[in-house]
């Protein structure tokens, strides 16, 4: 089934192109009430690049989620080709749907070049292979998750995560405000950079604001909590396969006016830094 799912996702990506710089997506239902902030981001990315000279990469993205997405109506994508210069491609994407935009964004592109190098150095971890694959709840516990929930994490997605502190959402304890999880496509795909982007881009919304949760003790299935991404950047540095381990190493520096900040490192198995993302959401608790 994990090839089935991975091959749902590039499709997904492969928008329809209405005109030139106008693209139509469509949704994938994988239990959420919205649409996965995580699809739109690489509907997004995936439109503005078929408007850019191949030659070109994705560098850095940067958005704001405006509204909720309609899990049943298509996404319509804007884009603005802004500027094309001697080394680099600037371009503005708005995501509509029901005539209202739901994001905001804009995409850099660059002419490879050399230059000088310098990254962080990836944190010692234990290895995928020796890491638990996550497991599904118990029946008693997912009974007591709405059906949306439920049909959420019963589903094989088309990704792979292992954490490396796991923790119970049902009953979190609090915590240090920083993760490490190694995720990658359970299944193989072409070896084109500029999807291996789209799909990091789609992956790089999971678990990055649910970092901010984490010395509170409290999660996305705590009652009356509402969580939602307002915006989202996300750099890319060095060429990856996302259908091999990567690991995604979170923090989060604060937490306050009902917001949260997280930011994100991810670093090939080997040690190259590949992408760095930041994300700021809504973590609110509802009166009854």
């Amino acid at each position: 089934m994990s090839e089935t799912h991975v091959g749902e996702l590039v499709d997904l990506l492969e928008l329809e192109r209405l005109e030139d710089n106008l693209f139509r997506g469509q949704s994938r239902d994988i239990g959420t009430r919205f649409v996965f902030g995580g699809q739109v981001l690489g509907q997004a990315l995936s439109a503005a690049q078929r408007t850019v000279d191949p030659k070109r990469e994705a560098h850095s993205l940067h958005a704001y989620f405006l509204r909720a997405g309609d899990i049943n109506a298509p996404i319509v994508y804007n884009v603005e080709r802004t500027r094309d210069g001697g080394a680099f491609s600037s371009r503005r994407v708005v995501a509509i749907q029901h005539g209202q935009p739901i994001l905001n964004g804009s995409i850099s592109f660059q002419e490879p070049e050399t230059g000088y190098e310098h990254q962080m150095t990836m944190p010692e971890v234990p290895a995928p292979e020796d890491i638990e694959p996550m497991h599904a709840m118990n029946a008693e516990q997912v009974a007591k998750l709405p059906e949306k929930t439920q049909r959420w994490l019963g589903i094989n997605g088309p990704f792979e995560f292992r954490h490396v502190w796991p923790r119970d959402e049902m009953r979190p304890a609090k915590r240090p405000p920083y993760q490490h999880i190694w995720f990658r496509l359970t299944a193989p795909i072409e070896d084109t950079l500029a999807l291996h982007q789209a799909l990091l881009a789609y992956a790089s919304d999971f678990h990055l604001i649910g970092t901010a949760t984490l010395p509170h003790g409290i999660s996305y299935l705590t009652r009356n909590m509402q969580m939602a991404s307002l915006d989202h950047a996300l750099w890319f540095h060095r060429p990856f396969r996302i259908d091999e381990w990567l690991l995604y190493s979170f923090d989060s520096p604060t937490s306050q006016g009902a917001r949260g900040l997280a930011r994100g490192m991810i670093y090939t198995r080997d040690g190259r830094l590949v992408a760095s993302t930041a994300q700021e959401g809504l973590i609110r608790v509802r009166p009854d």
